[in-house]
């Protein structure tokens, strides 16, 4: 009896293991294809700012110019792949949980799910450019405008647009305000960095976070506009977000700086990559 109470326990820690094992492949597969993604919209972003806007700075720019390089086809279906693994290290946080003393709280779950369907999309828009590159990934402009004009359509749309508009700047500013006070230590085997190496990551991680919250608050700020005046054309996708920033009175340097936190925060994702706890 005793012996096979101990073989189902045996049988079912080898279970969990491989389980773990699995997730925690997907999720470092996954880190890794975002990182790939920021790092190519943050060169296509430079290039614009230096007087070269041929390629939108978007995920269907980014595509477009990893198709572009030797073996495109390959490279296109292992970002898909690893972009699936992401989504299913999340649906599996969403489902039991995820690492941290409150991992297993509802907030976390509810974050963990939305992030699931977040790459889910991500994904399968990656794998549809791989497999038709006429189609899947599209301009972010023009989905960001479709999308806003067909929630405007519905009852009290513009109210619908203008809180989404107010949410996205929330997610923006915390996004921003949690990579200066390095909440992503909290995530990361800090143990395992050399205090040099420590230093390059926070380097990335509070470069990029900020970077990657401007843009966020300035898209929500461009719906929020969208919203007030009526106009779901001034409603803006990745590309034109960027762009608006050399339009400021900084010109072309926001946007230079800007873009290269967002080639640092795809430095970052591979750092996450290496050493989060997962």
């Amino acid at each position: 009896m005793n012996t096979r109470a101990m073989s189902w326990r045996g049988r079912a820690g080898a279970r969990r293991a491989a389980n773990g094992s699995m997730a925690e492949g997907a999720a470092r597969a996954g880190l890794t294809a975002r990182g790939v993604i920021y790092l190519l919209v943050g060169v296509l972003a430079l290039r614009i700012a230096f007087g070269d806007g041929r390629r939108q700075a978007d995920r269907g720019g980014a595509l477009a110019e990893l198709a572009d390089k030797p073996f495109g086809a390959v490279l296109l279906w292992a970002l898909g792949l690893g972009l699936v693994g992401m989504a299913l290290w999340r649906l599996s946080e969403a489902l039991f949980g995820s690492a941290g003393q409150d991992g297993r709280s509802a907030r976390k779950r509810l974050a963990a799910a939305a992030r699931c369907a977040f790459y889910a999309f991500v994904a399968w828009s990656v794998l549809a450019f791989a497999v038709n590159r006429d189609n899947g990934s599209g301009s972010s402009d023009r989905q960001s405008r479709d999308l806003t004009a067909r929630a405007m359509e519905v009852p009290a749309g513009q109210w619908l647009v203008g809180l989404a508009g107010i949410v996205i700047v929330g997610v923006g500013g915390w996004i921003g305000v949690r990579a200066v006070l390095r909440k992503y230590h909290d995530k990361l085997k800090l143990g395992e960095l050399s205090p040099r190496t420590r230093r390059l990551v926070d380097v990335t991680g509070v470069g990029g976070g900020v970077a990657r919250g401007l843009v966020f608050a300035a898209a929500g700020a461009f719906a929020v506009r969208a919203a007030v005046d009526y106009e779901p054309g001034k409603a803006k996708g990745l590309d034109d977000t960027l762009r608006s920033f050399a339009g400021t009175p900084l010109g072309p340097w926001l946007l230079v700086c800007v873009s290269a936190g967002l080639v640092l925060f795809g430095v970052f994702s591979f750092a996450l990559a290496r050493w989060r706890r997962v």
